[in-house]
């Protein structure tokens, strides 16, 4: 015996049937009423969507040649884990991520090789300049902050990225509303209208990068993005000079989570965008399809700035290429108690100036 067809309420997802007063499909939900080659079509369009599909090939990086690590160092922080490469004539007396020394174990080895470097534009003293301006409109910043605030170590380090490419074929399917109030001598009216409407298109993506260090946080490297890559030059070892690299953690299959939730937002933001004039719109389904996915390796310059103040430790990150420096900074409460007070004052002028010309009126 064959199994009867159950037809879901587009609108608010009850089960629907047949109703012989109206000979239309009826929902007892939300009175919804629906012509049966309508439901028909929704059915069919819903038992073509897929789900995503986002694969990636990584064969980022490559081999070292013989010789091009000899005058490489690792150096291992036993404090948080991070182990960080130099050249043999860096003086790296403490990690650049938690201010604690760092210990060097020896010989660099056991990574690939970086496709592409980005080469530091800006030294340390444009660093600490940055910083400076950092402080400066911050009205909820402690007045003594700036003074006695203590910049423990300016460290220029090479952070690791992976960098996707891919194209991205989408199908996003939304649920709109469009409602309609109105009024009689009696009775005030709400009309709400529901739309099913599909978006289909393809999105090409280009250098989508993802650190590739745990010690980075991904929100902070986010921050301080965009990155030029038109700068990037194929790596060479000369260019950690002076510097330090941080030796990756996260390989290339343990980022691509990252990136195609990075190119996933990023597909349905653009979607979303084009579907305009409605009260609501609500994504229902989603199915995203990869092509041509590859990962490269890349070196990005970055700035970390370590300073101590009250005993708390403070860490800013400044982009080594365009100078965008981010980071926490405490609050001054009392200062922050003021402010509040002060636009709490200013809601309660202006509900009772709204109050008392109602009751002018």
């Amino acid at each position: 015996m064959a199994a009867l067809q159950e037809y879901k309420c587009p609108c608010c997802g009850g089960a629907i049937a047949f109703d012989s007063a109206v000979q239309k499909m009826k929902c007892p939900f939300c009175d919804t009423e629906f012509e049966m080659d309508t439901l028909t079509a929704y059915d069919d369009q819903l038992k073509e969507e897929q789900s995503d599909e986002m694969n990636w090939e990584t064969d980022a990086g490559s081999q070292w040649e013989e010789g091009e690590t000899d005058g490489l160092r690792t150096y291992s922080c036993k404090s948080c884990g991070g182990e960080i490469v130099g050249d043999e004539n860096t003086a790296a007396t403490a990690c650049p991520y938690c201010g604690n020394p760092v210990v060097m174990m020896g010989q660099f080895s056991g990574a690939l090789k970086p496709d592409y470097i980005i080469p530091f534009k800006l030294d340390k003293k444009a660093a600490k300049a940055a910083l400076n301006r950092h402080y400066g409109g911050k009205k909820l910043l402690p007045k003594v902050f700036k003074d006695q605030n203590h910049i423990d170590e300016v460290k220029g380090v090479y952070v690791p990225f992976w960098l996707f490419d891919a194209d991205a074929d989408a199908n996003i399917r939304y649920k709109a509303t469009k409602t309609r109030v109105w009024s009689d001598s009696d009775y005030d009216y709400t009309e709400t209208s529901f739309y099913s409407i599909i978006r289909s298109g393809s999105v090409g993506f280009e250098l989508v990068p993802v650190d590739g260090s745990t010690k980075m946080a991904d929100d902070l490297m986010e921050s301080i993005e965009p990155f030029n890559f038109s700068d990037a030059v194929d790596f060479q070892t000369a260019y950690l000079a002076g510097y330090l690299a941080d030796k990756y953690d996260v390989d290339a299959n343990q980022s691509i989570e990252r990136a195609n939730e990075r190119i996933k937002k990023s597909v349905e933001k653009t979607f979303a965008s084009t579907v305009e004039g409605y009260t609501s719109v609500t994504a229902e389904s989603t199915s995203i399809h990869l092509q041509n996915g590859k990962a490269k390796y890349a070196l990005y310059p970055v700035w970390l700035l370590n300073t101590t103040w009250q005993g708390q430790k403070y860490t800013f990150a400044m982009n080594g290429q365009t100078g965008k420096i981010v980071g926490d900074l405490p609050l001054d409460k009392a200062a922050y108690r003021k402010w509040l007070f002060s636009l709490w004052g200013i809601v309660s002028a202006a509900a009772f100036g709204i109050s008392y010309l109602l009751w002018l009126l």
